[in-house]
């Protein structure tokens, strides 16, 4: 018994420290697991939780109010463009034509204008450089002329550089302007004077017409406006030569 008691006496305090350490290790570590976690949701405070919300609804607010689909503003109308080949024509002592043709190889044109304005003054606004005929049209509700297309207006009001010069008509294409246009078919641009080929024939205007062929840029704004711009490549007709002829509509 002796032996027993003392070998108790021994070995009980080893097991007694072990199991003494294990438990306070885990107690420590139970207790450091407890502060880890505390110490996290210590670190957040309420004033930076909102801080960070308001910074997110704000760039959601941003992302939301860049986004295409979510603003949508109205664009205005383009302008359509096409090219066509304009020629101004007319007798020496004569008024002045203006024919639009979408293709040069055909003799009838798409549109055609008599203007009233004599081709000598026409030149002599040409030797400044620069050419604006303005076409303008009044339309009240009870009169067709709003209905219409723009080109099928029959008569215009005329300005030429700011000046009411006289009108202008809408015409059919005669079989003699049809030749005149079709011995200058291979013409893109140039100027100069050619035979009459009967157009004006019962007027005492001079056997011969001078013309002025051309590419055009045309510029469609909307049912009411359309317009045509002379191109002067390198300067061919002129140096700093600008001519636009202009149809504009006006309702009441």
């Amino acid at each position: 018994m002796t032996k027993i008691d003392s070998l108790r006496r021994v070995l009980l305090p080893c097991f007694t420290s072990t199991a003494a350490v294990s438990d306070h290790r885990t107690t420590t570590t139970t207790t450091t697991k407890k502060r880890l976690s505390t110490s996290l949701r210590d670190d957040i405070s309420p004033s930076q939780t909102t801080q960070e919300t308001n910074v997110s609804d704000d760039q959601q607010d941003q992302d939301s109010d860049s986004s295409p689909f979510v603003t949508s503003s109205i664009a205005p109308p383009r302008f359509s463009k096409t090219m066509v080949i304009g020629t101004i024509f007319g007798h020496r002592r004569g008024h002045v034509w203006f024919a639009v043709q979408h293709d040069r190889l055909k003799s009838r044109p798409s549109l055609l204008l008599e203007l009233s304005i004599p081709t000598q003054t026409l030149v002599q606004e040409m030797r400044f450089g620069l050419v604006r005929l303005a076409l303008e049209c009044h339309s009240s509700p009870e009169s067709d002329l709003g209905s219409c297309p723009l080109r099928s207006v029959p008569v215009w009001t005329l300005f030429c550089n700011g000046r009411k010069v006289g009108f202008a008509a809408r015409k059919k294409a005669t079989q003699p302007i049809r030749l005149m246009l079709k011995s200058i078919q291979s013409t893109t641009v140039g100027a100069g004077v050619i035979p009459s080929f009967g157009v004006d024939s019962g007027s005492d205007n001079g056997g011969e017409l001078i013309y002025m062929r051309a590419n055009y840029e045309c510029m469609v704004g909307g049912a009411d406006s359309e317009s045509f711009h002379l191109i002067n490549p390198d300067g061919c007709l002129g140096q700093g030569q600008e001519l636009s002829v202009f149809l504009m509509r006006s309702r009441r």
